[in-house]
């Protein structure tokens, strides 16, 4: 297993974030609740080969895990050492033999072809720099009839996303966001672009109230990474203009205040897909 890969800037620029998010990723109980909720809804059997495509910290694969018991394999790959090292941990002090992790990119894998029997990308496939691509190469390593389950998200998730995508739109700048895969249409249809059928999209919701502050923390200005888009696109914002654009952000957000705080939405899409038999 290498213990480093060679990634663009901009893949590298994921793992490093992810990286430093690794000690802290686990306080997120929503990212437990729909991690869970995939694996449920793909109705794992024991003896079953799972690949779980940016692990992170292994909320997936420690679920699948227990469901294809001893007979069964869970690989989690992972761009990410420090989302490794914290998955490994928490493997280890559960005591699971039937769970392996691997630093790969999740666009570059050499499994065997028809290696798999269900295959998992958990709230990641937006970071992928070519959705269509990534499906197509991951349908490979699928059995025939077997599984492929991901997570998208609305359009209308995530407030602080909602809104400055709003605004800098005003400047000429698109960011992607949620926006590839941001209905079940559009994830229907990459699916079937790629070969799945069998095509099944559940939708629900894990939204709630932020606070005002919780929600002007969002703002993460031109430092963060777009998802999809590299470099980022607000990168081509003077000072003044980013300035100006926080300020903006802070109103729209104090505008959508209640006395319960600002809705936050995160809508799910639980979106499934088959190798064909044949």
């Amino acid at each position: 297993m290498p213990n480093q890969l060679q990634l663009n800037n901009y893949k590298q620029q994921i793992a490093d974030l992810y990286s430093r998010r690794s000690l802290t990723y686990d306080q997120s109980d929503w990212h437990l609740q729909i991690a869970h909720r995939l694996v449920e809804y793909a109705q794992l059997t024991p003896g079953q080969r799972v690949l779980d495509i940016a692990t992170g910290t292994a909320m997936v694969a420690i679920k699948a895990s227990e469901v294809v018991g001893a007979g069964g394999e869970v690989v989690g790959i992972d761009i990410s050492p420090g989302m490794l090292d914290q998955a490994r941990r928490k493997v280890e002090e559960l005591g699971l033999t039937n769970v392996k992790f691997q630093l790969a990119d999740a666009e570059a894998l050499q499994f065997a072809v028809n290696s798999f029997d269900c295959i998992f990308c958990s709230s990641a496939l937006i970071w992928m720099e070519d959705i269509s691509g990534a499906l197509r190469h991951w349908y490979q390593f699928l059995k025939p009839g077997g599984l492929l389950g991901f997570h998208a998200f609305a359009d209308t998730s995530f407030i602080g996303a909602v809104v400055v995508q709003k605004i800098v739109e005003k400047y000429g700048i698109s960011l992607l966001f949620n926006k590839p895969t941001s209905t079940e249409g559009k994830c229907h249809d990459f699916l079937k672009a790629a070969g799945y059928d069998c095509i099944e999209i559940k939708s629900e919701q894990y939204s709630s109230y932020v606070s005002l502050e919780q929600a002007k923390q969002m703002w993460a200005g031109n430092e963060s990474l777009a998802p999809g888009q590299f470099p980022n696109p607000l990168l081509q914002l003077s000072t003044e203009q980013l300035k100006a654009v926080k300020i903006e952000f802070e109103l729209e957000l104090s505008a959508l205040e209640t006395a319960q705080g600002i809705w936050n939405d995160i809508t799910v899409f639980f979106t499934f897909g088959r190798k064909p038999v044949n």
